[in-house]
């Protein structure tokens, strides 16, 4: 379960792959779920704020990604809603370089708990940042196509766009 800051933001980014939902604070994005993603947390209590900087610095940033424009990302995040192990886990999928992909197994090795596969496989579908947190790019050990929260579907078309299927 996710918790976030009371005075947090929401907003909304339309992708080629469907409305995302965006959330933020003053100072880091905090959320970023394809409409419909498994584990999306409520986010009706927070107000809409369209016009917010650090929603409109994530806006700009999904647009360089999804048009090929760079992916870089230099949006500050947050990922303190995590437990521990799970900001470790997420914190490893950040070094994942981009047009790569890694499996459960290398993540839950380079975390220091190499038995604890499934565990990484738990946090990571929790992974409140989709995209900017590329948890797209962990596959199966055999090479398999497993598990997206937010479908398989954007999974592959994520893995394609960055040139990595």
């Amino acid at each position: 379960m996710h918790r976030f800051p009371t005075q947090a933001v929401t907003g909304t980014y339309r992708s080629p792959l469907g409305p995302m939902t965006l959330l933020a604070s003053d100072s880091a994005l905090l959320g970023a779920w394809f409409e419909g993603q498994q584990h999306h947390p409520a986010l009706g209590l927070f107000t809409k704020r369209p016009g917010h900087a650090i929603l409109a610095q994530a806006c700009e940033a999904l647009e360089s990604y999804f048009f090929q424009r760079g992916n870089a990302f230099t949006v500050p995040l947050d990922l303190a809603s995590g437990t521990a192990f799970q900001q470790a886990v997420w914190l490893r999928l950040r070094a994942i370089p981009t047009s790569t992909t890694t499996s459960y197994t290398a993540v839950a090795h380079a975390i220091g708990k190499p038995a604890a596969v499934r565990a990484v496989g738990a946090a990571i579908g929790r992974n409140p940042l989709s995209i900017f947190v590329p948890c797209h790019r962990v596959i199966g050990s055999n090479g398999q196509l497993t598990g997206y929260a937010g479908g398989l579907p954007r999974k592959i078309a994520l893995l394609q766009l960055e040139s990595a299927l």
